[in-house]
């Protein structure tokens, strides 16, 4: 199958470059008022991949998306309502089927991605997420991963998987779309978390983080209606190495440098993930206390050592509670 990605930063960009390497006809599409995809189209290559010319490159929205079936989604997540506004003005825009290959909630919402784009008037069936561990630099070198297709329509993500499938990353499918975006989002989240415990001195924490913070997420999954095995899956635990240990993980980096004070000037979609699912907490009446903690040091620059001694001094609880 013949595929049309939509974006082009660092994880688009990579896609571009898997398909490509696999023998796929790839249509790349990035916005013309972007500086950085003004650069990357008239140099063909970023930090991270070199594009061959059989890769099409394009800034017509309306062509890319008509030009393929399989339209590919790789931008921040929280400008994903945006773009579908511009993807539903388009002819025939419902009739295509879209792989999410970026891992987020919608901030001002708490919507799963999917959500952002069945608001669009694409149908659930047509909509497929592709998650899980994996750096490109990593990828590049040939170091191959193990990664995660779902979807609510079964024979999409056996048909993606069969047409993805390379030396490279070797594929699963899912069975439980809410908790696989769930868990895919909120391992960013963590990744903050360990990173601001590297920040602090305190990485010998990371083991309890991962314990810690899978079951709550689990309990989230739960609440929400899906699987909680999915936390302890690629989409969520299986993702914690490339993220919490890491010197590649955006995330990580972010959490490091902040409780140090110091700039980060690349995405960290933890951010705003750590927001929205606080508001999917509430809309479920979930305890999510390490989620709670990160977004209090982010957007309340609360200490962080104290945060830490607050989450040492809850009351006791067991291990599994719901």
């Amino acid at each position: 199958m013949n595929y049309t990605i939509l974006g082009c930063g660092r994880w688009g960009s990579f896609i571009a470059w898997y398909l490509d390497r696999n023998g796929h006809k790839v249509t790349t599409w990035g916005l013309d008022t972007d500086p950085y995809v003004t650069n990357f189209f008239a140099t063909r290559k970023n930090n991270y991949v070199t594009f061959p010319e059989s890769i099409e490159l394009t800034t017509d929205l309306n062509y890319a998306l008509n030009k393929n079936q399989n339209i590919i989604i790789s931008i921040s997540s929280q400008n994903l309502r945006s773009l579908m506004t511009s993807v539903k003005n388009i002819d025939g825009f419902n009739k295509k089927n879209y792989i999410i290959c970026m891992k987020g909630i919608e901030e001002t919402t708490g919507n799963r991605l999917s959500q952002v784009i069945e608001d669009a008037g694409i149908d659930k069936n047509n909509i497929a997420t592709w998650v899980g561990p994996g750096h490109i630099q990593e990828f590049t070198r040939g170091v191959p991963s193990l990664m995660i297709i779902d979807s609510y329509n079964k024979e999409l993500s056996k048909t993606l998987i069969d047409d993805l499938k390379s030396d490279l990353i070797r594929y699963y499918q899912g069975n439980d779309m809410i908790g696989t975006e769930i868990g895919a989002a909120a391992k960013n989240v963590m990744g903050i978390a360990a990173g601001m415990l590297d920040g602090a001195d305190l990485s010998s924490l990371k083991g309890a983080l991962m314990a810690r913070g899978t079951r709550e997420i689990a309990r989230l999954i739960h609440s929400a209606g899906g699987n909680e095995l999915s936390a302890y899956g690629l989409c969520h635990l299986g993702d914690y190495e490339a993220t919490l240990f890491s010197l590649h993980s955006h995330n990580r980096k972010f959490g490091e440098l902040f409780v140090k004070g110091e700039y980060f000037d690349k995405l960290a979609e933890g951010v705003q993930t750590s927001n929205a699912l606080l508001k999917l907490a509430e809309k479920y009446n979930v305890d999510l206390p390490i989620t709670k903690t990160v977004s209090e040091i982010i957007s309340h620059k609360k200490d962080t050592k104290n945060a830490l001694m607050d989450l040492f001094a809850r009351p006791q609880k067991e291990e599994f509670y719901y």
